[in-house]
């Protein structure tokens, strides 16, 4: 499985971003989806996955700002990001679980600006 990430930039404190993550090749058994995030100097951590089921979990960080979607016609998850603040500065990885193993995109930049 390959993940292509894309919608990451700049934007001021208070803005929105948006980010996707398509999904090419064998998808079967998927499990779960979702993102992470690393700034400079900090640990990853997980920012908003969804299950197979539908279910979903966010950092407590991101809670009530942030969204996390897919759709499966498409193979695509995305991550919608509202009130955005400095802290949430990140290069931000797609992550996909399913049987045959874990898979990660390419990182994309977040910058959010005060």
């Amino acid at each position: 499985v390959q993940l292509q990430a894309s919608g990451g930039g700049l934007v001021q404190a208070g803005g929105s971003l948006r980010l996707s993550c398509a999904a090419s090749g064998s998808t079967s058994g998927f499990n779960a989806i979702g993102w992470y995030r690393q700034a400079p100097g900090k640990r990853r951590e997980l920012v908003a996955q969804i299950r197979s089921g539908g279910s979903t979990n966010y950092a407590d960080s991101v809670k009530d700002r942030f969204t996390i979607s897919r759709d499966g016609a498409k193979n695509t998850v995305y991550l919608q990001m509202n009130s955005l603040k400095p802290e949430d500065t990140a290069v931000y990885r797609c992550n996909l679980i399913s049987n045959a193993g874990t898979s990660w995109g390419q990182g994309t930049l977040v910058t959010v600006s005060s």
